[in-house]
């Protein structure tokens, strides 16, 4: 008989060690593991990490045997994990319906248990009674069920199976925008039950991804039925998410120690080296003891103040629980496979000497790994005043089968029983190895002979879709057809992927489906999605960003092949190529766009170096002998032309005599609800006035006789809106021939799909003229007697005659919500449905580029961006808080992600029936989710983004630069194409000055809008030698000038000039208000006051004493506070001039103006309002001269239109005020700087 070695001596010690304090508490039925032996809880997360030191150990045997009794060994060993994760298998298969559900809701109702009865796998709470929804666990079970499948254990055993695998990877793959309870299962720290967006569980979802894909679940055995596949976006969505989070675990824990495990051991998530550094710096300083980590900051979890009646805390009590946290010593043992992973012996040596003290040592010799250390009730005040003085006594379990595992297996490794690389078979632990230069491969194809030809003409030689075959070209909605098939599962009642996005990422490779190879044309290109694509430059926009995005994120094997097909959509109304098209695929022939390395060349040439998949799923499985079917009628479906029958909408010049004097015309523009302020017309009035003034026209008292007209006719409008109980800001103007008519398309009354040719005439800029209510006008329809007497089916036959946009544009919409979408029309004697003509009109619109009627249509058919849910999670993830509709009534806060389609229901909610304004919200969370991305300076010192409030300053910006009223002004904003709605919010996001050009295009009869930036130095100079004249501004204020539309071109040029400097800080103080932007250190500083007084009163708002004690000057939860009511006043500019109040209070607090504020009440408005009354006085202002120049809250609009610094800015006037508010000495000689 051999002798045993010492290596093997010390292995049977180990495997002692693993009986007698892991392998004694696995139940013998379930395979699961209890928290001790009379607790029968099996948490999932904990059951992964407990057996992980048995597959290391069983690993070390098969390694080093030296006896045939040691492969036995590591078979039993081998076994037991694999009766462990059957076990947990078993227990997620028992609550299938909830794994259905959930991919629908993302309800922490609807989520998989946390845990299970180790006796009998059964739940043990309620739904409702325990923060189930733990996407980390579920997400760690799928990453050590590929890891140990690649190592050769045989786990799942039948297709079953791998269908509830393939759902469990739908179950996660949204974890980047789904709050979760988090590893410690309390969600937000005070324990009350809130989910919250933890980094923990995306950066855990984001390596379950990435291991499971592609993985055989049958190992070597295994065919292309037991194949897991997972989309790459999603994980690159994740990894977006986290990256932007680190080293921030939630909202309430700026710091988690739990984080170790998704920058390191097991998960190795994170790619970047300096976020990987700061986190774990961050944990090390923050978190480390003398006797393991803090969990988080302020964490009460059987600490001596902990009341342990109750689980959850009072906001207040969080501060008793600083620096008296309890450690965890497991986390020792995190570090050390940290360092072990990472060759950094020091490290291990370190973590190895703070770990030693802290083991237990049992009398047998076995070493214990406690659950933790707490500070003792009668030293807790000491250690309050120095943080680890005092000696610490162990609390909770004394052997915690987590941290016992980790302790083991860091032996193992340390002890070289296995190597790093053993335990992490699929090589996650090399994410972070530099990899080659991605190349991104570009095929542009034409749609037929005839675009390339077009083609050829510009020196570009493309294939046409039928000189690529045999290689089959489809839009991605086909590939999410195709993918809906996974997963699917008749006898479990499984349905298969959920989502029907198909991300960039997905569309770059080439697919094998039955021999035949795919490739797919990226999603936003696709036309029959959202509009977006319809913008030939916001589409060549997108396609170079496109490119940067697919280098930096490209993680596959072979490299990106990108897709795009040229059209006849795509031609300008000359039926030319657009110059921005034709200047970047000659950009993409130079072989760099955008500072990323390109390859444009033929399809065939690329087939070899692409990244091929093959979709082996389709048709494997026998219980679904019909998806060859399904996938040939889809097929079909998208292969059919774009006139599938008849076009039953006219193309004409004329509207109808009777749509001229019908109640339903402008219906489409009454259901706005987008309006410049009422207040807006004094302003109106006294800039017309001063402007008189500053020009030398005439005498303040005696405007002259152009002025006088102008001023009159605007005062009697404004009463007359009044009476009607009508906000409107329409400036006069005289009704013409063309503005009844409303002609738009001349021709013979062909579809413009099939006229390509014509072009439309006299088309307006925005939809037909209407008084406009800042009422939801639909709100009113069924009560207005005006549309009692109309007749449907006299409207369907003048529908039927009609030769004008705009009139079939206000029937359709009549009929659209008078009797619904799927009601017959039988116009022309042919069935057709309401939506069916919709559907028609908004394909209309979009080939006119008639932006106003796009984008209304878009918001009846309820189209929804495809990366809305994106979006908004790209926003809320940076500690930026979303409110969507038109505030004080419809704004809607949007706190955390949410599903895409409960997104888009809440904003069409908000919207009421402003459809337009419906849409153009979710272009605009687009917009700011792109900047948010590429330019985070831009949003700086801004907590929450009012996408309502954002648009009505877009509005204000367009009636102020064309000179037009608020009515004409939302007809601009709308008309504006989505590439120069993204530029123009750009510029007002930067603050950078930029010029509105309105060029009369030579191919249609009306004017386009440009927005650029303002960059001349000799139009700068002389704009701003102009401004000196009427004295010195501040020079960080951006300024704004249009160049007007011919009709303007005969005003005085110093007239223009002085309108940019008339109202720039009123303009400044709406921008900043809508934006919600604040001074630095604004909410800390807030935070200094509110600690010294009794509270601030803001509004009808109160802000108590006491949200000091319950929240730190630095919490986000307290500038969230603050920011609630100051959201509170409707008016921006007033909030603006609300925030400069605030900063001056801080004089009462600061430097040597100490003043005693106990028991005060600081009243914010009425320091406002005696500001304004001392500027009143002091400026010798008329009072009729104030009744016609009062603004937003009572406010003189000349206060608003004053810069904030100076002797006469309006900080000095504040501070001024503050000093008669607290009765402080002499006010009269004060000169504020603050900005």
């Amino acid at each position: 008989m051999r002798n045993r070695s010492n290596s093997g001596v010390r292995l049977d010690y180990f495997q002692r060690l693993i009986n007698k304090t892991i392998l004694k508490f696995q139940n013998p039925i379930t395979g699961l593991f209890g928290t001790t032996e009379h607790d029968s809880h099996a948490w999932v997360r904990d059951n992964v990490y407990t057996i992980m030191a048995v597959w290391g150990i069983a690993l070390a045997y098969r390694k080093n045997a030296d006896l045939d009794e040691d492969l036995a060994k590591a078979y039993e060993l081998e076994q037991s994990v694999v009766k462990l994760m059957r076990g947990l298998l078993r227990c997620m298969m028992l609550q299938v319906d909830k794994l259905e559900k959930f991919k629908k809701t993302q309800s922490t109702k609807d989520c998989l248990h946390a845990k299970y009865s180790s006796q009998t796998g059964k739940t043990v709470v309620g739904d409702s009674e325990w923060g189930h929804l733990q996407i980390d666990a579920t997400s760690l079970f799928i990453l050590y069920l590929a890891q140990m499948t690649a190592a050769g254990l045989q786990i799942i055993y039948t297709l079953d199976e791998v269908a509830f695998v393939q759902n469990l990877v739908f179950y996660i793959e949204t974890a980047y925008r789904t709050p979760d309870y988090g590893v410690w299962e309390r969600g937000d720290k005070t324990n009350h039950g809130l989910p919250e967006l933890n980094s923990s569980s995306i950066g855990m979802a984001k390596a379950a991804l990435e291991a499971i894909n592609e993985v055989d679940l049958f190992g070597a055995r295994g065919g292309p039925a037991s194949v897991i596949h997972a989309l790459p976006d999603e994980a690159q969505q994740c990894q977006a998410i986290l990256h932007s989070m680190l080293p921030r675990e939630s909202n309430s824990k700026e710091i988690d120690a739990a984080l170790i495990s998704v920058i390191s051991f097991p998960a190795f998530a994170v790619d970047d080296i300096e976020i990987i550094k700061k986190t774990r710096q961050e944990i090390e300083d923050k978190l480390m003891g003398n006797y393991g980590c803090r969990r988080f900051l302020r964490d009460g979890y059987k600490t001596a103040r902990e009341d342990p009646n109750r689980l959850h805390y009072e906001p207040w009590e969080l501060l008793a629980f600083e620096k008296i946290e309890n450690q965890w010593p497991m986390f020792y043992a995190f570090f050390i496979l940290d360092g072990l992973y990472r060759g950094d012996t020091e490290s291990v040596e370190k973590y190895k000497a703070l770990l030693d003290p802290v083991i237990t040592r049992t009398d047998d010799g076995n070493l214990y790994m406690p659950e933790m250390y707490s500070v003792p009730k009668d030293k807790v005040d000491m250690e309050i005043r120095s943080r680890d003085s005092q000696k610490r006594e162990r609390t909770g379990k004394m052997l915690h089968l987590w941290g016992q595992s980790l302790f083991i297996l860091g032996r193992l490794i340390d002890e070289k029983f296995i190597s790093p690389g053993e335990l992490d078979p699929l090589n996650r632990r090399l994410i972070t190895e530099p990899r080659p230069d991605v190349v991104v491969q570009v095929v542009v194809i034409a749609e037929d002979i005839m675009m390339q030809s077009l083609m050829a003409e510009q020196g570009i030689a493309v294939q046409t879709v039928s000189q690529v075959a045999p290689i089959q070209i489809y839009p991605a909605r086909v590939l999410s057809q195709i993918y809906s098939l996974l997963g699917k599962n008749k006898s479990m009642g499984l349905t298969g992927r959920p989502s029907s996005e198909i991300g960039l990422l997905a569309t770059s490779k080439l697919y094998i489906l039955q021999d035949q190879i795919l490739a797919f044309i990226p999603q936003f290109i696709d036309q029959h999605q959202f509009y977006l694509a319809l913008d030939i430059d916001f589409l060549v926009d997108t396609m170079k960003n496109t490119m940067e995005d697919l280098a930096r994120n490209w993680r596959m094997m072979g490299r990106p092949t990108f897709v795009c097909t040229i059209n006849t959509s795509m031609l300008d109304h000359n039926q030319k190529l657009p110059s921005s098209l034709v200047g970047t695929i000659k950009k993409l022939q130079s072989g760099y766009i955008a500072g990323t390395r390109v390859h444009l060349g033929d399809m065939g040439d690329f087939v070899s170096t692409s990244c091929i998949t093959k979709l082996s799923f389709v048709n494997t499985d026998t219980q679904y002998a019909g998806q060859d079917s399904q996938i040939s009628d889809f097929l079909g479906d998208v292969l059919k032309k774009a006139c599938p029958r008849p076009r039953l909408l006219s193309l004409g010049k004329k509207a109808s005599r009777s749509y001229r004097h019908s109640s339903i015309r402008g219906i489409v523009r009454r259901s706005r609800s987008i309006a410049v302020n009422a207040e807006d017309i004094p302003a109106l009035h006294a800039q017309l006035q001063q402007r008189g003034v500053n020009l030398g026209l005439t005498s303040p008292n005696s405007p002259g006789p152009a002025l006088s007209f102008a001023l009159r006719k605007l005062e009697k409008g404004a009463k007359k809106s009044r009476r009607k109980g009508i906000v409107e800001t329409t400036l006069p103007r005289i009704n013409t021939s063309e503005e009844l008519a409303h002609p738009h398309l001349k021709g013979n009354g062909r579809s413009p799909m099939c006229t390509p040719n014509r072009s439309p005439v006299q088309s307006p800029m925005g939809s037909p003229k209407a008084q406009h209510r800042l009422w939801p006008f639909m709100d009113k329809f069924n009560n207005d007697s005006s549309y009692n007497n109309v007749d449907v089916h006299e409207l369907v036959d003048q529908l039927s005659q009609s030769e004008n946009l705009n009139e079939q544009a206000d029937i359709i919409h009549y009929l659209y919500i008078k009797q619904g979408p799927n009601w017959d029309t039988e116009v022309d004697g042919k069935s057709c449905t309401v939506r069916e003509l919709l559907v028609e009109l908004y394909e209309k619109a979009g080939h006119w580029k008639q932006w106003w009627l796009v984008r209304h249509a878009a918001g009846m058919l309820k189209k929804r961006v495809e990366d809305l849910a994106l979006a908004a999670t790209d926003l809320l993830v940076r500690q930026k808080q979303l409110s969507v509709g038109l505030p004080p009534d419809r704004e809607k806060i949007i706190t955390g992600p949410l599903p895409p389609d409960e997104l888009a229901a809440i904003i069409y909610e908000s919207c009421g029936d402003d459809l337009s304004t419906a849409s153009l919200t979710q272009e605009i969370l687009i917009y700011l989710a792109m900047f948010i991305r590429t330019e985070p300076k831009l949003f700086k010192e801004m907590l929450r983004m009012r996408v309502g409030l954002i648009i009505q300053v877009m509005a204000s910006e367009m009636s102020r630069l064309f000179k037009c009223s608020g009515e004409d002004a939302s007809d601009h904003l709308l008309n504006l194409s989505p590439y120069e709605l993204k530029m123009m919010l750009h510029h007002i996001l930067s603050g950078k000055e930029f010029v509105i050009t309105t060029v009369m295009n030579e191919y249609d009869d009306e004017y386009k809008f440009s927005v650029v930036s303002k960059q001349s130095r000799q139009e700068t100079s002389a704009f701003a030698s102009k401004l000196s004249r009427k004295g010195p501004l501040n020079q960080k204020m951006p300024s704004v000038t249009v160049q007007s539309p011919p009709s303007a071109a005969g005003k005085p040029e110093i007239e223009d000039e002085m309108e940019d400097r008339q109202g720039q800080w009123l303009r400044r103080r709406r921008l900043d208000g809508a934006l919600n932007r604040v001074p630095v250190g604004f909410y800390t500083q807030v935070w200094k006051v509110l600690e010294k007084c009794h509270g601030l009163s803001i509004g009808s708002h109160f802000l108590p004493h006491s949200l000091t004690r319950e929240m730190t000057s630095g919490e986000f939860k307290f500038a969230l506070q603050v920011e609630r009511v100051l959201n509170m006043i409707p008016q921006p500019e007033y909030r603006q001039l609300m925030v400069e109040a605030l900063m001056v209070t801080t004089l009462l607090v600061e430097g040597d103006c100490r003043i005693n504020l106990s028991g005060q009440v600081l009243n914010v408005d009425k320091i406002v309002q005696q500001a304004n009354s001392i500027f009143i006085k002091e400026q010798n202002i008329s009072s009729e001269v104030v009744n016609h120049s009062t603004g937003s809250a009572g406010i003189c609009l000349h206060l608003y239109d004053t810069a904030p610094s100076g002797r006469y800015g309006t900080m000095s006037y504040l501070a001024r005020a503050l000093a008669v508010f607290m009765n402080i000495g002499d006010h009269q000689n004060l000169e504020c700087n603050i900005s």
